[in-house]
C-alpha cells in the first residue's frame, strides 16, 4: 500500500530584506572610513538637497545630467551609528514579514520609490535652504505602512520598563503603528528642535506604503478568486 502524502511547498528564501540590511551597512562602513571631508563631500554629491526642483526646467535637468538618482542613493548614506542602527532594526521588524508576502522584488520596489517619494517630500517642506537629505527612514517607513495594510490584526511585542523590572506584553500592531504614526505628524509641525528630521518625509513613506499594502492585499485576493474559480 502505498500512501500519497501532499508535498508541503517550501516557502521562498527571504533574500531581498537581508540585502538591503547588508547594503546599509556596507555604505555606512565606507562613508565612515573617509576623512572628514571627503564624506561631506560624498554626502554632497550622493545626498538629496532640499532646494532645487521648484520649476519644470530644474525637472528636466536632473534626468539630463542623472542627478534624479540622488533621490534613491540618497537612501543609503546616513549621518552616525543611531541613525544607521534605528533604521536597521525596523528593516528587520517590519521588512522580513512584509517580503513573505510581496515576495523580494515588491519589497525592493517598495523600498526604493518609497524612499525616493519621502526624499522628494523633504525637497519641499524643510524649511531651511540646501540642507542635505540622507537616511532609510522615509523607506523603512514605507515598510511600516505597507506592513499595516498586509498584518492588520498583527500584534507586536513591546518591553514595558515597571521600575526595576521589564514587562513584556504584545499589543494591536494597529495601536502601536498608529501611535507612531500620529507622533511623526505632531513632531512635523513642532520647532526647531526637531528641524534636523524631515518628520513630513516619514509620512509621506508611510502612507505610500499603506496604500502600496492595500493595492497588493487585493491583487492576492482577486489572484485566489481567481484561482478557485469565485
Amino acid at each position: 500500500m502505498f500512501v500519497s502524502l501532499p508535498s508541503r511547498k517550501k516557502s521562498a528564501v527571504r533574500w531581498a530584506t537581508p540585502l538591503l540590511f547588508a547594503t546599509l551597512w556596507a555604505a555606512f562602513l565606507w562613508s565612515i572610513s573617509r576623512p572628514g571631508d571627503a564624506r561631506r563631500s560624498l554626502w554632497m554629491d550622493w545626498g538629496a538637497l532640499s532646494t532645487g526642483l521648484t520649476r519644470p526646467l530644474d525637472w528636466w535637468a536632473t534626468f539630463e545630467d542623472g542627478s534624479v538618482l540622488r533621490l534613491f542613493t540618497a537612501l543609503f548614506l546616513h549621518a552616525d551609528w543611531s541613525h544607521l542602527l534605528g533604521n536597521l532594526v525596523f528593516l528587520l521588524i517590519f521588512g522580513l514579514p512584509a517580503e513573505r508576502v510581496l515576495g523580494p522584488w515588491r519589497l525592493i520596489l517598495l523600498f526604493l520609490v518609497g524612499g525616493a517619494i519621502s526624499n522628494l517630500t523633504a525637497i519641499y517642506t524643510m524649511g531651511s535652504p540646501d540642507q542635505i537629505i540622507i537616511g532609510a527612514s522615509g523607506a523603512v517607513s514605507a515598510l511600516i505602512g505597507a506592513y499595516l495594510a498586509l498584518f492588520p490584526g498583527a500584534r507586536l511585542g513591546v518591553v514595558i520598563p515597571l521600575g526595576l523590572f521589564l514587562e513584556f506584553v504584545r499589543a494591536p500592531a494597529y495601536l502601536l503603528i498608529g501611535v507612531w504614526a500620529g507622533l511623526q505628524v505632531v513632531f512635523a509641525y513642532i520647532g526647531p528642535t526637531f528641524g534636523m528630521v524631515a518628520w513630513w518625509a516619514h509620512i509621506a513613506g508611510f502612507v505610500f506604503g499603506l496604500v502600496y499594502g492595500v493595492y497588493v492585499r487585493a491583487a492576492i485576493a482577486r489572484r485566489l478568486r481567481k484561482r478557485h474559480g469565485f
